[in-house]
């Protein structure tokens, strides 16, 4: 049996689709409900596959908890969430929050750090590269246990839009591979019993295209392999 999970999200909901697009393809995880903190494009894609949609007016943590309770959520995953997380949801589903931040953190996370205010920080140090990270969420912004980071390399004239459609095309393979991660490790009794959520780097076939995925071997000198 699938575990049932809920998305929040602020935004277009592109990640959103990614997990949902990943759920037929052998996924051990079903995407139950969305939750969101304003109008937006993620409602729709949501509904257009008959998901439940909640829009909650933050920090009501008493509401969220009743919404994740009814749908039986076992695990959140934010994508593109604008908002910290409320504590108390935070600790009652602790080790079973991801978050995808569009760079590789600990650089250039932290509060009012998201879209394109990451990537222009990112190409006003110099950074060789940048790339997702995936981390577990706790009540600070960007501060959990990373799980998985894939590295994208920063080219010559990059500009923000450019560098943030290369990292979103990354984003849409890891997002899904990591929360399926996730999911098996609840499946066999995590937080509470069982081992951790491990990850192994999609490789291969998985990269978004052959010379994207040459890059990011080059840049890692095959860690990805």
């Amino acid at each position: 049996m699938k575990v049932p999970f809920a998305v929040f999200a602020s935004g277009s909901g592109t990640n959103m689709q990614a997990l949902l697009d990943h759920e037929g393809e052998g996924a051990a995880y079903r995407i139950e409900l969305l939750i969101t903190d304003r109008q937006c494009a993620a409602e729709e894609r949501a509904r257009a596959l008959g998901r439940a949609v909640h829009r909650v007016v933050f920090p009501f943590s008493s509401e969220l908890l009743r919404l994740l309770k009814r749908h039986h959520a076992e695990g959140i995953l934010l994508a593109g969430f604008l908002r910290l997380v409320p504590a108390e949801v935070c600790a009652a589903y602790r080790g079973r929050i991801l978050n995808i931040h569009p760079a590789l953190l600990p650089a250039f996370g932290g509060k009012g750090m998201y879209g394109h205010h990451v990537h222009e920080a990112v190409l006003r140090s110099g950074a060789a590269l940048s790339g997702p990270t995936i981390h577990f969420v706790d009540e600070r912004y960007d501060q959990g246990r990373i799980l998985a980071q894939w590295p994208v390399p920063v080219l010559p004239g990059d500009t923000p839009d450019t560098l943030a459609a290369r990292v979103l095309r990354v984003e849409h393979a890891l997002y899904p591979a990591a929360a399926d991660a996730l999911a098996r490790a609840v499946q066999g009794g995590w937080p509470d019993a069982g081992p951790a959520p491990g990850f192994r780097w999609p490789g291969g076939g998985h990269a978004p295209d052959a010379e994207l995925g040459d890059r990011i071997t080059q840049a890692f000198g095959g860690a990805g392999d």
